[in-house]
């Protein structure tokens, strides 16, 4: 997959020149192509922006840079066009995994004030990843191209690497531990030194419906369980406070018990 993005200061993506994402470049998993639209500016001091129109504080970026940016953009394969901004659709996992399906996604990066809003039609959909403001869409693009090629095959060398994330099956990871089994008294759950698999992966499912629970009570609320669970939020609700009045959302996977077929009676 190729990444293209428009920025003034391509200077901020030396983060996603390291670690896995340099590791995805290098074996040619992934492409990210930095074009720093200053470089097509038409004025003589190459100004990117401008005082908007009507008065207000801040300045405006030109359309004439970035739309002279876009035209020199080598499209590859199946594109789209992101607008980086507080005004887009709210960033998450389920959208990490519709991107996964283009060849190309190129970036639109705003600072100052804001994009003159000729700027939005170059895009196919505008992207925010939260309720807040940053001072440019730098930050917002790096998040996005992080989480998406994570996804692509072998970025994360097992195919599988991904699928126990938070939030890629609408629930919170479970914890992890590592050496040594003991640390100042704090203990490696048994279940885990077991070497028992199937036990490990109830475990797993268990401890990640209750941090779901305690910590994303909005995302517990949209669940749908899986007939596994019955179970383990069975065993989980006298533990956690509050969690008994959900009980209703996960009593139709209960099992229906066999009943005993009745031997005929003899004369």
């Amino acid at each position: 997959m190729k990444f293209t993005v428009l920025t003034i200061f391509p200077e901020m993506f030396a983060p996603i020149q390291e670690s896995i994402l340099k590791r995805a470049q290098h074996s040619g998993l992934i492409e990210i192509e930095l074009v720093n639209f200053r470089d097509f500016a038409e004025s003589k001091h190459k100004n990117v922006d401008d005082v908007p129109y009507g008065g207000g504080a801040g300045m405006v970026l030109k359309p004439e840079p970035i739309f002279n940016a876009m035209a020199s953009v080598d499209r590859t394969g199946n594109s789209r066009t992101i607008l980086l901004s507080p005004q887009g659709q709210l960033y998450n996992q389920k959208k990490a995994h519709e991107l996964t399906v283009y060849d190309h996604l190129i970036f639109l990066c705003g600072h100052y004030e804001g994009f003159d809003e000729r700027i939005r039609t170059l895009a196919d959909e505008e992207i925010s990843i939260g309720d807040y403001v940053l001072t440019g869409g730098e930050l917002a693009a790096m998040v996005i191209i992080d989480s998406v090629a994570r996804l692509l095959p072998g970025v994360l060398g097992k195919a599988n690497s991904w699928e126990h994330d938070s939030h890629s099956q609408g629930l919170l990871e479970y914890p992890h531990y590592t050496r040594p089994p003991d640390y100042m008294g704090m203990k490696v759950p048994e279940v885990l030194l077991s070497g028992h698999h199937a036990e490990i992966e109830k475990w797993r499912r268990k401890e990640s419906l209750r941090r779901t629970f305690m910590r994303r009570r909005d995302l517990f609320e949209r669940l749908e369980f899986q007939p596994g669970d019955y179970e383990l939020l069975e065993e989980l609700w006298p533990e956690c406070p509050g969690l008994i009045s959900y009980r209703h959302k996960w009593q139709h996977l209960e099992p229906k018990s066999k009943k005993k077929k009745s031997r005929p009676m003899s004369d």
